[in-house]
């Protein structure tokens, strides 16, 4: 038995949100997708830049992970990305002229999308721009300088530096690195440190025979001795190449003289080449304190920078942009309590801090800060060539992957399926609570477009065993507010390929969140069990309890 969702907003014109815009501040990326997958709640938003127009110089954030080209194609984007950036699926890593090991990115389950797409960022804002040109509920609007925000329990005005107001319902700051005055209106901290190592970027367009589908990272190469290099392939036969440099490096100087161009042919050889872009960049590691301010909500690299190694910056901020928007629009439309803002602070601070350890970590080994240090990766660098224990403590970044929400106070934890710990390079853990969902194709009917994370974003999803009562299921759907999904997993899964990558179970009910996160994972559930992992994946109060050694738990 299949059961439709009520639809998210009733229809898609602004009346249907009760309440004013939410104010998006800041038309990068982050905030293009914020403002994007609002829309697909029925809630208009005003994005104010203070930009007079869209900057197009340089690729910038190039790397874009396979869960995130997932959450744009939500929006009508992702497929577009995809097709016109560069698929890669192997990362191989060099100390000086060996290759010490390639990753291989797993699939859990069988994803309509790569593991990782090459596109520069002014190319995917372009895209994303397309589509909010044709959205009615998104407001675009540039040269939009927000010097003071304030906040009462109604919603938020934000003051422009030519004295006229906004007000909002509530709002997002996706304003980048650059938001020290807004930071310091809303009286957050951003701890942490700066690299004191700098990173030449160029983008270079060549002809590289047999490099256009992998990345390569070089440890102590013979043209840039004691230092690191990264290459990427990008479309239209462009690369992107990092060259870690000296803190006191002078590109101008460097190109006056000739040794910029002999710095490039040590990499593409004899071979026309034309510098797309250059620059030069210093890497940081800081998080704000507080990612949620009452109304007001802090995402991207207003709220977290970290170095690139790993590409977990950009990516990581489109999971800030869906972690709000859908806790936005459901506080909004009056379908779950104030309280489930606290918890985009809890689960996506967790997702920066989680970040930053990981960046930091490949920092340490890539700029050793001390002399104990530089000898454990000089050693473990020599020995890594013919030593599998060695290459495993290789740290050339670990690439971008869904942050697990296994902690979350939404997460209903359960004793079957522990969470055994971050997975090997390349691997991602099981399906189970606070999982991305894994994706695979379904049917069911017209509505999903043939995908499980399809079915996934339009509320809550409760999937249910051949051996469930779906009857409870279906009680508890109706017992809670907002749009709620029944599937029976045999019916849009009868190959059994969903199933199996799951590893669901006939007597489970699956309860699946609208940022397609596992919530809950029940046993023989009865109706009030399903509906109290419901009402706490939704922060409903009355939903949790303390049990004796200080676990939240759902109420049974």
């Amino acid at each position: 038995m299949t059961t439709a969702p009520r639809p998210p907003s009733g229809d898609r014109a602004a009346g249907a949100w009760p309440a004013a815009p939410v104010l998006v501040l800041g038309a990068g990326p982050v905030g293009q997708t914020t403002a994007l997958l609002l829309a697909r709640w029925g809630v208009p938003t005003i994005v104010l830049d203070r930009r007079p127009e869209r900057d197009m110089v340089g690729s910038k954030a190039i790397c874009q992970q396979r869960d995130v080209l997932d959450v744009w194609e939500a929006v009508g984007a992702g497929r577009r990305i995809a097709d016109e950036g560069v698929t890669w699926t192997t990362a191989r890593t060099f100390h000086r002229d060996r290759e010490l090991f390639a990753v291989e990115f797993a699939d859990p389950g069988r994803s309509a999308f790569p593991p990782f797409v090459n596109i520069s960022q002014t190319r995917t804002e372009e895209i994303l721009d397309e589509c909010i040109a044709v959205e009615p509920l998104v407001d675009l609007r540039w040269g939009h300088r927000v010097v003071h925000v304030e906040q009462d329990g109604t919603g938020v005005v934000a003051r422009l530096d030519d004295g006229r107001e906004l007000h909002g319902s509530y709002l997002v700051v996706c304003a980048g690195a650059r938001s020290d005055e807004l930071r310091a209106l809303l009286g957050v901290s951003f701890d942490g440190h700066s690299f004191d190592d700098r990173f030449l970027i160029c983008d270079i367009r060549a002809d590289l025979p047999g490099w256009a589908s992998e990345r390569r990272f070089y440890f102590d190469p013979e043209w840039n001795p004691g230092r690191q290099v990264l290459i990427h392939p990008c479309p239209d036969s462009t690369f992107r190449i990092d060259w870690q440099v000296p803190a006191d490096y002078d590109l101008d100087a460097e190109v006056a003289s000739g040794a910029l161009d002999t710095r490039i042919r040590q990499i593409v050889g004899d071979r026309d080449y034309e510098i797309v872009w250059k620059s030069v960049y210093r890497f940081h590691s800081r998080v704000v304190d507080r990612m949620r301010c009452g109304r007001i909500l802090v995402a991207g690299d207003a709220a977290h920078l970290v170095s690139p190694f790993g590409a977990r910056g950009l990516n990581s901020g489109v999971g800030d942009a869906e972690n709000a928007a859908w806790k936005i629009a459901y506080v909004g439309h009056g379908w779950a309590p104030e309280e489930l803002l606290e918890s985009y602070h809890h689960e996506r601070h967790a997702a920066a801090v989680e970040n930053i350890a990981v960046t930091t970590a490949t920092m340490d080994f890539l700029v050793p800060p001390d002399e104990a240090r530089a000898r454990h990766r000089a050693e473990v660098l020599a020995r890594a060539a013919s030593d599998a224990e060695a290459r495993a403590r290789v740290d050339s970044g670990r690439l971008s992957e869904p942050f697990w929400y296994v902690d979350s106070p939404l997460t209903t934890a359960d004793a079957r399926r522990p969470f055994g710990g971050r997975p090997p390079r390349g691997q991602v853990p099981p399906a189970g609570p606070g999982v991305l969902l894994p994706d695979a194709p379904v049917v069911a009917g017209t509505t999903a477009g043939g995908r499980a994370r399809a079915l996934a974003r339009d509320g809550f999803l409760l999937l249910t065993g051949a051996r469930v009562d779906h009857a409870a299921a279906t009680r508890a759907a109706a017992a809670v507010p907002g749009p709620v999904r029944v599937l029976a997993l045999h019916e849009i899964d009868p190959e059994g390929t969903f199933t199996a990558t799951l590893g669901a179970r006939p007597d489970e009910v699956w309860v699946v969140r609208p940022d397609a996160h596992v919530a809950a994972v029940l046993a023989g559930p009865t109706t009030e069990e399903i509906t109290a992992a419901l009402h706490r994946a939704a922060a409903h109060p009355g939903t949790r309890e303390e049990s004796p050694d200080g676990v939240l738990q759902a109420s049974r």
